[in-house]
């Protein structure tokens, strides 16, 4: 995994759902977490923001007219 995308898993795991590490430590009471469903579904959601965000245009053909164009994602409505 890239450091970037590291740093932002780690910033989700630890803002929203309250873990110190995703590293395995190897340890059962460390390792494994009893975690809300709210917390999780946050964490996807920042996730999925972050994936947007990160992501670049796509160029294709419009197949109606032949125009070369450039698609990008919309922002999330929330």
């Amino acid at each position: 995994m890239s450091t970037t995308r590291d740093n932002q898993l780690n910033t989700i795991a630890r803002e929203a759902l309250g873990l110190e590490t995703l590293e395995t430590r190897n340890s059962d009471s460390l390792d494994f977490h009893d975690t809300a469903v709210w917390c999780i579904k946050e964490a996807l959601e920042r996730a999925y923001d972050a994936g947007r965000q990160s992501a670049r245009p796509t160029k294709a053909v419009c197949p109606a007219c032949d125009r070369k164009i450039e698609i990008t994602p919309l922002p999330r409505a929330n």
